[in-house]
């Protein structure tokens, strides 16, 4: 699979979500489950034009169309270094159309834990609050 002329890394990219979006970046995950672990980050720096959905699966990328490029110029100006599209599927009857532009694009490769929070376990050792636990019910 290619993507804004890079080639990703064999794997099983099926799944893909927002992992973090910031003023300095736009970074996905994608693995076959990202439940417990991811496999894959697209780190997008820069990220001046962002349209696409917080998670999706399956995305095919693709070159941008005459029109999605005409758009970016349009709303920014220039074309930016990094233009990525693809259509994905985000859970509607159609898939999404996704449009991605950025000042760089770094593919990152290797397994990455997921720990959620709600399942976290606390760390061991004494309290820092006073008194006895609170009641739950």
């Amino acid at each position: 699979m290619e993507i804004a002329g890079h080639r990703l890394p064999v794997g099983s990219w099926w799944d893909w979500e927002v992992i973090v979006w910031d003023g300095g970046q736009l970074r996905l995950a994608a693995g076959y489950d990202l439940t417990h672990h991811h496999g894959l980050e697209l780190v997008f720096v820069d990220a001046v034009f962002v349209s696409c959905p917080h998670s999706f699966q399956d995305p095919v990328f693709r070159a941008p169309t005459a029109e999605e490029t005409a758009r970016l110029v349009r709303a920014l100006g220039e074309a930016p270094p990094v233009v990525v599209a693809f259509e994905a599927d985000a859970g509607g009857p159609d898939p999404a159309s996704c449009l991605i532009a950025a000042e760089r694009l770094d593919i990152l490769s290797g397994f990455v834990p997921r720990h959620s929070r709600t399942g976290a376990k606390a760390a061991t050792g004494a309290r820092n609050w006073p008194g006895p636990p609170l009641p739950t019910d």
